[in-house]
């Protein structure tokens, strides 16, 4: 792996052993991280002879996104990369085609791929591997999770809280493996500098036994497999926790200590050129592959025995019979807890469910979900994150409940899992969350809508971005959310209750994503007030009889999905709707976002907005102008804008 990394990274062609190469046979600018290949090579290498010779399921999984180079040149040599693009054969010729399109290989670029082998987490989401390993091992008896993780991943507060929370997810059957190179990226690691005995009483002190090897020992091979193969049975057998730790100097068999290659222009210096010749022979590479460039003999029975298992895919078919139909299960009356509870009950009742909250499920309105087996609380929305993901990625169902003002620490883990499952075409189970206790009622720390307007912003048809209006939609929508495969859901959601209303006079049209009422007259409709999630919705309700006794008729739209404003029928609604008002949870800056060009000529839209100091729940609505007065003056004034002009 090593050999073939190195040849990516600086060749045009296949080298030839025993050949040197010329200035024709050089990428002009080589470019790409050198520093993780020999460690990570190692650590594959073993990894899969280790799983081989055990009757576990062993996933390996590589947390750095830098590791790609690596992945792609096992890739190759397993003949993984051929199945995908038959021009890359396990051959001088397919290692020559590919030598010229790295690092823009067939479009899976030089990172880690999600369609390789140890491709089930992309690493661009630094230091969530080790979280995403424990959730997708969580359920499945006889599925070992390997995550390969890095000293500079081992400083992220993911990875430094995620060897704790095991201890909330005891089910997860994990043998990580830290690739110690002494250095995060350039500069020293916290780990790195460390003594065996500190590294392996850090480990300890969180639950974990460190098995540690050094790469330097000649005797590296027999301890590294040795290692591996106590920790599988260790753990297979439930008696302890295990850690590897592979201390490998950054850039070992080369340039050491180099994050990425110090070879910058090997076809203009010659000195480069003859010191990455001197590299490359220094593998022996004559007693890897034969004329032809197939792997042969040891290196070849390596190949053969080795195993690289992949998180197993779902069939769609599979995942859309397994869910459940819940809906005779959905509360008929009550409140948040009423109708969230019944339908988590209902979902958990039918298997495979899993909820993840940071202990706040009891505030959360939601006490007796909090002490069930299915639901695991532990104070870190980070490692849930990667919980949920790795949950949902072995094709599971699941949740994570949370309050709003923190939701945005998940942000990083749901852009990485989109793009991973974009890149990956399957369709698993949704990635949903459920965030509740907004800032509307709550302290002035506790208060932030940025994860919604951050995701509206990506434009992803994969986000569904959920406002319900009352506890009975927010039943519903969760409901269906659960049910769904391919997207990442987020509802937010009240747990308060709020004001009675009266109902609208005229019977309620409902479409995709929102709900129509329109005025009790058959007046032309001077405006339409849109109310997206609950309390904006209260709000609205209360206003519009306001507006009636000053004689403007209104058209309110209840909009049951932010989301739903970036597709045609909401937006043809819109943009014939006259003066519009739109109200919403959040900031209005999402609002403005998703509609884009669409927006209606004339309107305004109120929302969330930063207040300068703690306010109490009163104040700080009627500051945004979200209250009843507040939008019934924005009313009037918008309609005094039109009359103006």
């Amino acid at each position: 792996m090593t050999y073939v990394s190195v040849a990516l990274l600086h060749a045009r062609t296949a080298p030839v052993p025993g050949r040197l190469l010329t200035v024709g046979d050089v990428k002009e600018r080589p470019a790409g991280h050198w520093g993780t290949v020999p460690g990570t090579a190692l650590t594959m290498a073993h990894v899969g002879l280790a799983a081989a010779a055990t009757s576990w399921s062993v996933v390996p999984v590589i947390g750095a996104a830098h590791a790609g180079l690596t992945q792609t040149a096992l890739a190759w040599l397993t003949g993984h990369l051929a199945r995908i693009d038959p021009r890359y054969s396990v051959d001088r010729h397919g290692l020559a085609a590919l030598a010229e399109g790295w690092p823009e290989v067939n479009r899976l670029g030089s990172e880690v791929h999600p369609c390789l082998p140890a491709g089930d987490y992309v690493g661009g989401w630094l230091g969530g591997a080790l979280a995403f390993a424990q959730g997708a091992s969580s359920r499945t008896a006889g599925r070992l999770l390997v995550p390969i993780l890095g000293d500079g991943e081992c400083e992220t507060p993911t990875t430094a809280a995620a060897w704790l929370a095991q201890q909330a997810l005891p089910t997860a059957a994990v043998v990580p493996i830290v690739h110690l190179n002494g250095r995060r990226m350039g500069s020293p690691s916290l780990l790195g500098v460390m003594t065996d005995y500190e590294v392996a009483a850090y480990l300890g002190g969180h639950g974990w036994e460190a098995h540690l090897v050094d790469a330097d020992r000649a005797d590296i091979h027999e301890r590294f497999a040795a290692a591996l193969t106590a920790g599988f049975a260790d753990t297979a057998a439930g008696s302890r926790r295990v850690a590897v730790v592979l201390r490998c100097r950054k850039g070992w068999s080369g340039p050491v200590g180099e994050h990425k290659t110090p070879i910058t222009n090997p076809a203009g210096d010659p000195d480069q050129l003859a010191y990455l010749n001197q590299w490359l022979n220094s593998y022996a590479a004559g007693q890897l592959f034969d004329t032809e460039g197939h792997p042969t003999g040891l290196l070849a029975d390596a190949l053969a025995a080795a195993s690289y298992e992949r998180l197993p895919v779902p069939p769609r078919a599979e995942v859309a019979v397994r869910r459940p139909h819940t809906r005779a299960a959905r509360a008929t009356g009550g409140g948040f807890g009423d109708h969230v509870g019944g339908v988590l009950r209902a979902h958990a009742a039918a298997g495979q469910l899993r909820v993840f909250s940071p202990d706040e499920l009891a505030s959360n309105r939601l006490p007796e979900i909090a002490n069930r087996p299915w639901a695991v609380e532990v104070l870190a929305e980070e490692v849930l994150a990667g919980w949920l993901a790795g949950w949902t990625a072995a094709g599971n169902t699941g949740v994570l409940i949370s309050y709003e003002a923190f939701a945005p620490l998940t942000l990083t883990t749901l852009v990485g899992q989109l793009r991973q499952r974009r890149m990956a075409d399957v369709e698993l189970p949704s990635i949903n969350l459920l965030l509740t206790s907004y800032g509307w009622h709550n302290v002035h720390s506790h208060a932030d809508p940025s994860l919604t307007t951050a995701l509206a912003a990506m434009d992803d048809p994969a986000v569904r971005l959920f406002t319900p209006t009352t506890p009975a939609h927010t039943g519903r929508v969760l409901d269906e959310a659960l049910a769904s495969t391919g997207r990442v859901n987020v509802i937010v959601a009240g747990k308060h209750p709020l004001p009675a209303r009266q109902p609208y006079a005229e019977t309620a049209e409902h479409a995709d994503g929102f709900t129509v009422h329109r005025p009790p007259t058959l007046t032309e409709t001077q405006l339409t007030l849109v109310a997206i999630g609950d309390l904006p919705a209260s709000n609205v309700a209360a206003a519009a009889p306001a507006l009636a006794a000053t004689g403007v008729s209104a058209t309110v739209i209840e909009v049951q999905e932010l989301t739903a404003l970036r597709r045609v029928a909401l937006r043809q609604r819109l943009a014939t709707a006259g003066p519009t008002l739109l109200v919403t949870l959040g900031h209005p800056a999402a609002v403005w976002g998703l509609l884009a060009e669409a927006a209606p000529p004339r309107a305004r839209v109120l929302g969330w907005r930063e207040p300068p100091h703690p306010m109490n729940h009163t104040d700080l609505a009627a500051y945004a102008g979200i209250t009843a007065c507040g939008i019934t003056e924005a009313a009037h004034a918008l309609l005094a804008e039109g009359s103006q002009t």
